[in-house]
Order: C-alpha cells, then sequence, then structure tokens
C-alpha cells in the first residue's frame, strides 16, 4: 500500500469533513477512487436533508455507483474521516467496497465495536489513518455544541 497516496486522498476526505462542519453538520467527509481516480466525494447531509442515513459513507456510494453505472464497487477504495457506524458498514458490504480506509475511531458507534464481520469478506480495511486530524476535526466541532 502506497501511504502517501492514502494521505493524499484522506486529505480530500477531510476537505469534505470540513464542508460538514461549515453546514453545521458532524464532519464526516468521505471520497471514493477507483484506478487512481476520485469517482465519488460527499460529506454528511443529515441535518440539511432531514435524513438519518445521509451519511458522508451513503451518500459517496450512491455516487460511485451512479459514477460507475454499477451497483458494485468492489475495485474501489473509500476514504472516510470516521470510522463507519453499522449502518454504512452494512451498505459498504452489499456494494462490497474493495478497501475502506478510515481516519478516528468511533469509540460509541463504530462498527468495528459491534459487529466486525459486518463488511463483505473480501473488503480489507485500515484504520487510523491521519487519525489525529480526523478525530480533532470531529472534537472541534461536539465541544462548540456543549459550549466549551
Amino acid at each position: 500500500m502506497d501511504f502517501t497516496s492514502s494521505e493524499f486522498y484522506m486529505r480530500e476526505a477531510l476537505k469534505e469533513a470540513q464542508k460538514a462542519f461549515e453546514a453545521d453538520e458532524v464532519p464526516c467527509g468521505a471520497i471514493v477512487v477507483c484506478n487512481n481516480k476520485i469517482i465519488a466525494r460527499a460529506h454528511n447531509l443529515t441535518e440539511r436533508l432531514n435524513d438519518v442515513t445521509a451519511h458522508a459513507e451513503m451518500q459517496a456510494i450512491t455516487s460511485a455507483a451512479n459514477y460507475l453505472n454499477g451497483k458494485y464497487l468492489n475495485e474501489c477504495s473509500l476514504y472516510v474521516t470516521l470510522e463507519p457506524c453499522v449502518m454504512c458498514a452494512g451498505a459498504l458490504s452489499w456494494a462490497q467496497v474493495g478497501k475502506i480506509f478510515f481516519g478516528a475511531h468511533d469509540e460509541k458507534r463504530g462498527f468495528s465495536k459491534i459487529q466486525q464481520n459486518i463488511l463483505h469478506p473480501k473488503t480489507e480495511v485500515f484504520g487510523g489513518l491521519l487519525e489525529e486530524e480526523c478525530g480533532s476535526l470531529l472534537t472541534n466541532f461536539f465541544r462548540s455544541k456543549r459550549g466549551f
């Protein structure tokens, strides 16, 4: 695995997370890469769309599937700033995503805390990529909400 390109792609996901932060959404961003090309960019839209399923990963899956004109993303990699929740992990399993790179671990709702085997058996997972940057954006967001 080329960590230089992985960091580049995670920084692109962080740009999406920053867009969410600025829109007063939980700052989670995601991109989908296929054949070394970004084919989808997304961030949380749950507040804007008034839809609890509008997580960055769900938006990215839909966008990538539309781009590829197919529902399977087995040749693709997802870069997401926060460990996917169980809902998103389930969708990523159905989409058969090839690789998942996530930044910050989600100690409360991350899929690995609840069900390790929810992903497709062939999906490779790499956690903790640029974890500090990803985590600090989330921490700053929730601190601003709590007033400290």
